[in-house]
């Protein structure tokens, strides 16, 4: 289990992710492929840090990102 699932709802997960266009100015796949082409961070707080560091964004966006790209990816697995 991620981090943020500990610290964010469901519901503030949506709305984050929701309202991440408006705030970054990119959409949500824009986004995942950052994530996707980042560096092979495994820990979930590094990939936060790295979209903080290397992105600008807020930290609560970026660790709901980074759960929304975790979440995908074993959807995709199953």
């Amino acid at each position: 289990m991620s981090q943020f699932r500990s610290v964010q709802t469901q519901q503030t997960h949506e709305s984050l992710i929701d309202r991440l266009p408006k705030v970054t100015g990119h959409d949500l796949a824009h986004w995942l492929q950052r994530v996707e082409e980042g560096p092979g961070l495994l820990r979930f707080a590094e990939r936060v840090n790295w979209l903080r560091d290397e992105h600008n964004l807020p930290h609560n966006y970026a660790a709901a990102l980074v759960h929304e790209a975790d979440l995908r990816r074993r959807a995709i697995k199953v």
